[in-house]
C-alpha cells in the first residue's frame, strides 16, 4: 500500500473481496436459542440490516474463532476466517443434538464483498437484484457495508462507484493500521476475548449462559487476564519488524509482536502485540529481539486496546 491509496481509502472508500471467508446458514425453529448458547454476543439482537460480531469460545473461555452474524429468510447467516471453515463448522455443529437446528456450509454458494465508506454506511448500489443482501458491518475499524450475492452473479454490478478494490495484502495492511485484531494473529486458541480487546464489541454479560461464560464473567469481574493487546509504533530506521519477535522491558521478556505493517504515510513500522497484563505502561519503550538484544531496536506503546 502507498500513501495515495491510503488517502483514497480514507476519503473515498474502497472495496474488499471477502468471498474466501467461510460461510454458514443456520435454520430451524431453535436456531436463535441454540446459537445464543454457543457465542459470546446476544444472538437475539441479530437482524437483516447489520452484522453482529461474536466470539466462539471453549469451556475454558479460550477463543475458537470469531464470527459475524446476521438474520435473513428465517435463518441465521455466519461468516468467519477461511481456515476456520472445517474446524469451526464442526464446533458449531457439535452440540446440535435434540435441537431443531440445521447448519449448512454455504461458502461456495455466496460471494461476500465489503464496502468501506468514509461517510458511514454506504447505500445499496442502484440496479441490484433482490438476491443481493446489504447490511452494516464494521470490519476494519470503521463503518462499512457487507454485500452478500450468489456466486453466479458478476460482482461488477456492485463495483460501479469507481472506488479501488483492495488486494489481500493492502486489506491486511489496512487492518493493522486500524488496530483490528484478527484470526489467527491476535484471535486464537491461546486467548480470551478480553485479551484481544473484544469485550465491548463482541460480548454480552446479560444474555445468559453460553459455553465459556463462567470463566469470561470472572475475568469481567476481576479484570485479571494473562495478557493485553497493545498498539505500537517504531521510531528510527525502516528495518522490518517481524511478527512473533519477542518484546523486552529491561532484561525481562514481556510479550511478542503479533502483526506489523509499514505505515505508508509516516514510513514507520506499526502494529499489534501482546504483553503481560500490568507489565508495561502507555508510552513504554520496549526492545525487540528473539533473545535479549545487545543492540536496541525499539518500539513505543501507543495504546492498550482492551481499555
Amino acid at each position: 500500500m502507498d500513501s495515495d491509496l491510503l488517502q483514497k481509502i480514507m476519503h473515498q472508500g474502497a472495496w474488499v473481496d471477502l468471498s474466501s471467508l467461510a460461510k454458514w446458514r443456520l435454520s430451524g425453529a431453535d436456531r436463535v436459542r441454540y446459537l445464543n448458547g454457543q457465542v459470546t454476543n446476544d444472538v437475539r439482537s441479530a437482524n437483516s440490516t447489520s452484522a453482529l460480531h461474536a466470539c466462539v469460545t471453549n469451556a475454558k473461555g479460550r477463543m475458537e474463532g470469531d464470527v459475524f452474524i446476521h438474520a435473513a429468510d428465517d435463518s441465521l447467516w455466519l461468516d468467519a476466517a477461511p481456515d476456520l471453515r472445517e474446524p469451526l463448522g464442526m464446533r458449531l455443529e457439535r452440540y446440535i443434538i435434540s435441537d431443531d437446528a440445521v447448519l449448512e456450509d454455504v461458502s461456495d454458494a455466496w460471494q461476500l464483498w465489503h464496502r468501506l465508506s468514509p461517510a458511514g454506511v454506504s447505500d445499496m448500489p442502484g440496479g441490484c437484484p433482490p438476491e443481493v443482501r446489504g447490511l452494516a458491518a464494521e470490519r476494519f475499524g470503521r463503518h462499512g457495508r457487507d454485500f452478500w450475492l450468489p456466486t453466479s452473479m458478476p460482482p461488477d454490478l456492485l463495483l460501479t462507484d469507481g472506488c479501488p478494490v483492495l488486494s489481500a495484502a493492502d486489506a491486511e495492511t489496512l487492518r493493522i493500521l486500524q488496530r483490528v485484531p484478527a484470526w489467527p494473529s491476535e484471535i486464537n486458541a491461546d486467548r480470551f476475548p478480553q485479551e484481544a480487546g473484544l469485550e465491548k464489541s463482541c460480548m454480552s454479560f446479560t444474555k445468559g449462559c453460553y459455553i465459556g461464560q463462567e470463566v469470561l464473567s470472572r475475568i469481567k469481574t476481576t479484570g485479571k487476564m494473562p495478557h493485553e493487546l497493545i498498539a505500537w509504533e517504531k521510531d528510527g530506521d525502516t528495518t522490518a519488524v517481524r511478527a512473533s519477535s519477542k518484546l523486552w522491558l529491561g532484561e525481562r521478556e514481556v510479550g511478542h509482536i503479533t502483526s506489523a505493517a509499514l505505515h505508508p504515510s509516516t514510513q514507520r513500522w506499526v502494529g499489534l502485540a501482546y504483553v503481560r497484563q500490568g507489565a508495561v505502561a502507555l508510552d513504554s519503550v520496549l526492545r525487540l529481539g528473539d533473545a535479549l538484544p545487545s543492540v536496541d531496536p525499539q518500539i513505543k506503546i501507543s495504546a492498550f486496546l482492551n481499555q
